[in-house]
């Protein structure tokens, strides 16, 4: 299947009946062999390609938590996780959705306070600093020290999977509606870059791409994610 049939979850807007299969809370999952200890990642789940980045993540020995409200990512206690993902779908859809739930505070005070974070097409459009292009309205987190310009691979009938050298290693990924880095700033490593263009960030703990891993079953970013965020990985 297309990279662009493979993404008929990037527009899906998810409602509490519609996750991915969750545990007793309708919001978690476990991974089967995880054992005490293993890392618990937060995946957004507004809107987007939330299963595909699940099942890479309970691959790697993670267990997962989808995040709807303030209170799934933050408790009493602190944060409720020990790391996070932000994947792709429609960025501006996202943005609208986190103030709804008001959720926009929480993650930005969470990820700007250091929680290892990987934004994925749209959720890089969410975590830079500005936007070059947004929808009417359109805000974004403001943490990751980059200008982004969205859709500036094309539209849809313009995906791609392809093979792509990254300083984390070779990867194969899928560009759809991919966004670019247009800027960085100087404490940003760039981590990948296609045709010439930044797609691949990373600054400190958190890093962003602009393409799809989860939906080629890349796990060589998740896994990044997870070392980030104290984990073990499998080899």
């Amino acid at each position: 299947m297309s990279p662009a049939g493979r993404a008929a979850s990037k527009g899906t807007i998810w409602t509490p009946d519609a996750l991915p299969a969750s545990g007793p809370s309708g919001r978690d999952r476990a991974a089967g062999p995880a054992g005490p200890g293993a890392p618990r990642v937060g995946v957004l789940a507004l809107q987007g390609g939330v299963r595909e980045h699940a099942e890479v993540l309970l691959g790697l020995g993670a267990s997962v938590a989808y995040l709807r409200r303030p209170e799934d990512l933050v408790g009493p206690d602190g944060l409720r996780v020990d790391a996070l993902v932000l994947p792709g779908g429609e960025s501006s859809t996202i943005d609208r959705l986190l103030r709804m739930f008001g959720l926009f505070e929480p993650l930005r005070d969470a990820v700007a306070a250091g929680l290892p974070t990987l934004g994925t097409c749209a959720g890089l459009v969410l975590l830079a600093r500005t936007v070059l292009d947004p929808a009417p309205g359109q805000r974004s987190l403001g943490v990751l020290d980059v200008d982004v310009r969205r859709n500036a691979f094309g539209s849809q009938v313009d995906s791609a999977e392809v093979a792509l050298d990254t300083t984390l290693g070779p990867a194969r990924v899928a560009f759809i509606r991919a966004p670019r880095v247009e800027r960085v700033g100087a404490g940003v490593e760039v981590v990948a870059r296609r045709d010439g263009g930044i797609v691949g960030v990373r600054q400190g703990a958190m890093l962003g791409v602009a393409f799809h891993p989860e939906l080629t079953g890349e796990p060589l970013f998740h896994a990044a994610l997870l070392r980030a965020g104290g984990g073990r990985v499998p080899a």
